[in-house]
Parts: C-alpha cells; sequence; structure tokens
C-alpha cells in the first residue's frame, strides 16, 4: 500500500436524497492502523456516510479521498482494497462455509488454490475450521457474523468497513467477536465501524464521531470525550425530591432532570454521593463510572427515533 496520511480524508461532504440531505457537509479522518467509529441514532446519516466510503452511493458534493484517491473516479481501484462487513447476513444458505468463501474469492479474481488456502486460514482465525462441511443455515448467529468478517478480509484489505458487526448477538457471541477484531486492530488493519452499542465502540475504537441529523456533534477519543462531556462519575437517584433538586440547582452541578430519575453528572467524591444519599434518597440513589452511552444520551437526547 502506497504511503498516505488519511486512509479516508472527508471534506464538507453531503449527501442528498431529492430534499432531505441525509449527511450535511460533514469533515472528518481516518487515520491508518486506528478503528474509526461512527454513531448516531436512526437517521443520524451513519450509513449514507459508509455508503458513500465503498461507492454503493455517490457524493452529493464535497471531498471524499480513500487511499488518497477520489471515489468518484477511482472507484474500482479502491473498492478492490476495502472489505466489507454488512449489517445484514448475505450469505448463500445453499453453500457450506467453505464454499462461501471460495464463491466470494471469484469477486477479486484469486486463483482457486490460493482461494482456498486463504479460506481455510480465515476459517481457523475465526474459529470456524471445524464448521467448514456445514451449510450456513446451520450456524448460529456468532458463527454467521464471523463468518462474515472472514469473508471481507478475504482480499486482504487495507480498509475494513463494519457496519453493526455485533447486532443481534448473546453477549458471548459478542465477545468473541470483539477478540478477533482487536486481534486485526492489533496487527495495524484500518478499521471503520458503526454500532449501537456503545460499550462495543468504548471497546474497539480509537477515535469516533457521533451524528445526528447529518452532522458531527463531536469527535474524539471515547475516554476524552467522555471525561469532557460527562465527568468521571454520573450519580442516579430515583423518585427525586424538590429539596435535592434546588440543591443541585444551586451548587451548578451539571444533570438532567427525568423526572422519575435526576442524573447527576461530574468529578464527584464520595463526599457528594454521601451527602446526597443521607439526606435527599427516598427510593434508590447510586454512584457508578460515567460511560460512552451517558455521552451519546445527552448529546443525541432519550427520545425513541423511528
Amino acid at each position: 500500500m502506497e504511503s498516505v496520511t488519511s486512509i479516508i480524508d472527508a471534506r464538507e461532504l453531503k449527501k442528498h436524497f431529492g430534499s432531505l440531505e441525509a449527511v450535511a457537509g460533514i469533515s472528518f479522518e481516518v487515520r491508518p492502523g486506528e478503528c474509526f467509529g461512527i454513531l448516531g441514532p436512526n437517521g443520524a446519516g451513519k450509513t449514507s456516510t459508509i455508503r458513500m466510503i465503498y461507492g454503493l452511493s455517490p457524493v452529493s458534493s464535497g471531498t471524499l479521498r480513500v487511499f488518497g484517491r477520489d471515489i468518484g473516479t477511482d472507484y474500482r481501484s479502491i473498492k478492490a482494497r476495502i472489505g466489507i462487513c454488512p449489517q445484514e447476513n448475505n450469505l448463500d444458505p445453499d453453500l457450506t462455509v467453505l464454499q462461501n468463501l471460495e464463491v466470494y474469492a471469484r469477486y477479486f479474481s484469486l486463483p482457486p488454490t490460493l482461494a482456498r488456502e486463504r479460506a481455510l486460514n480465515l476459517l481457523q482465525f475465526m474459529s470456524l475450521e471445524t464448521r467448514r462441511e456445514a451449510k450456513v443455515t446451520e450456524l448460529s448467529g456468532g458463527m454467521m457474523r464471523r463468518l462474515i468478517i472472514a469473508r471481507a478480509l478475504l482480499n486482504q484489505p487495507d480498509l475494513l468497513i463494519l457496519d453493526e458487526p455485533t447486532s443481534g448477538l448473546d453477549p458471548q457471541s459478542r465477545h468473541q467477536v470483539w477478540e478477533r477484531l482487536n486481534e486485526l486492530r492489533a496487527k495495524g488493519m484500518t478499521m471503520l465501524l458503526t454500532t449501537h452499542y456503545m460499550d462495543e465502540a468504548a471497546r474497539l475504537c480509537d477515535h469516533l464521531m457521533i451524528m445526528d441529523q447529518g452532522k458531527i456533534l463531536v469527535e474524539g477519543k471515547p475516554v476524552e470525550l467522555i471525561h469532557k462531556y460527562v465527568g468521571r462519575h454520573v450519580i442516579e437517584v430515583s423518585e427525586p425530591e424538590e429539596d435535592l433538586r434546588k440543591h443541585v440547582r444551586a451548587k451548578g452541578l451539571s444533570h438532567e432532570d427525568l423526572g422519575h430519575l435526576l442524573i447527576i453528572y461530574g468529578n464527584h467524591h464520595d463526599q457528594l454521593y454521601h451527602e446526597i444519599s443521607s439526606h435527599y434518597c427516598r427510593e434508590g440513589c447510586l454512584m457508578r463510572m460515567a460511560t460512552l452511552e451517558d455521552v451519546f444520551l445527552k448529546l443525541t437526547g432519550r427520545g425513541l427515533r423511528e
């Protein structure tokens, strides 16, 4: 791979669908060897952004360079260097696990011998070697996701795009996928990740951005975003009394009042927690570490998106 400072370089990137502006002039950069996350509620513009990056949807305006090349003019050469793990399961149910990989290898004109060698190595890497002759319909959801990731790695891509790679999986299966992705990350694989799981983003991403309504709200390292927008700790008080609300406002504490629940953000010491729990808690009161989910909900709101 030629030397580039950015794997993806987007400048004032826009995507229109008629009068709808799905992506509203965003700029961001993905550097070699990092896992970059795109987070946001439904309709935020994540999928539209991803589809432009791998050439499935044309750019409405702005510039988008992948591997230093313009996606509009060098689409074919760019796509050959990208591996894609789509959100949906699009494996062929009529083929075995091994056959799914070998047939897919034809899209990259891999010789049969090389295709089989890579397929077997990837099945071993994804802990699927014992299921090589099984039909896809015989696999669990976690196995299917690992097979789709293996397929995305067949062409030895310089960029791996993961669109909600663990959606719908049980905790054990999610952790298995995370382990493999962390191994790829440790080997220097550049990854672009979209996910609705904030713990997944915090665990895997070196850098991320949160989008809403086609725009970037914030961008940075997960831990830095948590400390900047929420703090280190969160105190949650169930069924808060009005005296506590007055106390929190008087102290100027960053908080959200949800009526039945009062959420207080900041770098709290035990003294504040003990003060609140001793004098203001009728129902329940807890102090916990702040998370990326707190940042996400604080910035994008708590209402359901359809």
